[in-house]
């Protein structure tokens, strides 16, 4: 990695459309810092550049070609899906909440095991540093709900019209995916063309993802930053779940 930036608390990012993988033999990675300094993470995201390393690393930011995306329009409901949204929006106990539990989703998608992966990328300082964005109202939590107990859900950045989905957790059969069916019925309802997935994954290709040339998405986000959407209230319920129905 030696001609990877290393960043200080005042460095500011190399440009991904500028600087295009530094290192030929490490292809996406852009920069590398020794913490997650107060005010990096919003800025890389406008950049499209996301953090991803483990405990024992420094902080590695990344700019992946391709980039794996899923327009909302393309999100693949299929029948079995359907089936189960029906029943969720017809059992009273069962509840779709925005932002309310965002610290809890977080651990919960952090706590997950995953096919293939050993351990965890959430790690404290993600998790502190993703909080802040909550509280700043640039990252938000899909909580899928039951009898009052989370059994599912996702959290995600916004910039302007831009949704970076982040994480996906599950403790009932199609929980997150319903909770990921709800985000891209807001994100049609609101003219979100797109939403970053960073990195291309069989589960995320089922579902309607598909990678796109990192300049593109790039342009892309561009162009949707500059968007009026930050406005767009983030309060809906599970009654925008009947979009698949």
């Amino acid at each position: 990695m030696s001609n990877v930036t290393w960043l200080g608390a005042q460095d500011h990012f190399p440009n991904p459309l500028i600087c295009q993988d530094p290192d030929p033999s490490v292809p996406g990675l852009i920069a590398v810092s020794e913490r997650i300094y107060p005010g990096q993470l919003a800025k890389a995201y406008q950049l499209g550049i996301f953090p991803w390393y483990s405990d024992n690393q420094p902080v590695l930011w990344w700019s992946p070609n391709p980039r794996m995306v899923l327009k909302p329009k393309n999100f693949k409901c299929h029948q079995s899906l359907k089936k189960a949204i029906k029943q969720f929006i017809q059992d009273q106990n069962k509840s779709i909440v925005i932002d309310d539990n965002f610290g809890a989703v977080l651990r919960s998608c952090a706590m997950t095991k995953r096919k293939d992966q050993d351990g965890t990328w959430i790690t404290h300082e993600i998790m502190d540093s993703y909080t802040q964005l909550y509280e700043q109202g640039y990252a938000h939590s899909i909580s899928v709900v039951e009898h009052g107990s989370l059994i599912g859900g996702l959290y995600c950045v916004s910039f302007g019209g831009m949704v970076f989905g982040e994480s996906m957790f599950s403790h009932h059969s199609d929980a997150s995916k319903i909770a990921l069916a709800a985000l891209c019925a807001w994100c049609n309802q609101h003219q979100v063309e797109l939403i970053d997935c960073q990195q291309e994954t069989a589960h995320l290709r089922s579902l309607g993802a598909a990678p796109i040339a990192r300049e593109q998405f790039l342009v892309y986000l561009q162009k949707a930053l500059k968007q009026s959407n930050i406005d767009i209230p983030w309060n809906f319920n599970k009654a925008i779940l009947q979009h698949w129905l």
